[in-house]
């Protein structure tokens, strides 16, 4: 029998938000890439990558964020100074590069904000990809689209399942010599063509266990029911409302030009009016909603034990 604390244990590495409804998790990640790929203005993006960054932490742990911020700062570095480089709008010309084009300030600018979008936008899909399993996938679109929701499925698992093969592969060549950081380069390269027929032949004995598997289960039989362990309840429904109320309000805000920015061909705009302001508060809001939901649960979830 579980104890308290193993029950808050067992909550917390879980998390309180991967409990809600697929369709709600679903929903609120597509609104964040929404709002984040196509609202440039500074503010919103130095918010959406705080609460990004805020959220993979908390639902991924600081080794895969770490990871993603590895893979992710290469790629920043490349977008920041090649902007300027292939971009020559602007009107503020800071210096001018030996093939006579011009540098601007509003490049550099410009650059920095596609960088902080694609980190943003970047983040937001890997706690998409941590809350959203193979399984919501499946539940999601199995009744409207059967056949692309089951290769989703099963791409999504596959991907780790290989590293995970490969990895067992890479270990098991290593202990009887034939490592592929070792020896000659045509040693490595023999030994890494080795590993990459391993992993084919896996890669297609696995297909053909899991076609038989979904054959004698009956898959794509008609009248075929199925069990589902998701249901969307009244407290789905509060947060989906919750979501659409302050997305209105921010589609409102955004159709009466309170955030307008621009960073061509002068960098131009008003970042704090009372009408931005406005809309930044909301925008946070709807930001730190998964972060929120998991904070508040637990500390209500302390205070309930603090009782018995």
């Amino acid at each position: 029998m579980m104890s308290a604390e193993d029950t808050q244990q067992e909550n917390n590495d879980e998390g309180y938000f991967f409990k809600y409804a697929p369709l709600y998790q679903f929903y609120i990640f597509c609104t964040y890439n929404r709002f984040t790929m196509f609202i440039m203005n500074p503010v919103c993006l130095a918010v959406s990558f705080l609460c990004a960054l805020l959220t993979a932490l908390y639902l991924n742990g600081k080794k895969a964020v770490r990871l993603s911020l590895v893979f992710l700062l290469p790629m920043i570095l490349l977008i920041v100074l090649v902007n300027p480089i292939f971009n020559h709008e602007g009107m503020t010309i800071l210096t001018y590069f030996p093939w006579d084009n011009p540098l601007t300030l509003e490049s550099i600018v410009y650059g920095i904000a596609s960088a902080f979008l694609l980190s943003s936008t970047v983040l937001w899909f890997s706690s998409f990809n941590a809350v959203i399993t193979s399984d919501k996938v499946v539940f999601l679109f199995g009744r409207i689209m059967p056949s692309l929701s089951l290769v989703i499925s099963m791409a999504l698992r596959f991907v780790p399942r290989f590293s995970a093969q490969m990895k067992l592969v890479r270990n098991a060549q290593h202990t009887i010599g034939r490592d592929i950081n070792e020896g000659t380069l045509f040693q490595r390269i023999r030994n890494a063509v080795k590993i990459l027929s391993i992993m084919i032949t896996w890669s297609l004995e696995n297909a053909i266990e899991t076609a038989d598997s979904m054959k004698s289960r009956g898959h794509g039989l008609k009248g075929r029911t199925s069990y589902s362990l998701y249901k969307f309840d009244k407290r789905d429904a509060f947060m989906l409302c919750t979501i659409l109320f302050t997305g209105l309000v921010l589609m409102i805000l955004l159709f009466t030009n309170a955030i307008k920015f621009r960073y061509y061909p002068s960098i131009k705009g008003d970042l704090f009016t009372v009408q931005s302001v406005i809309f930044y508060i909301f925008y946070t809001f709807l930001m730190l909603i998964p972060l929120s939901v998991n904070i508040g649960e637990g500390i209500k979830w302390k205070h309930m034990q603090s009782k018995i």
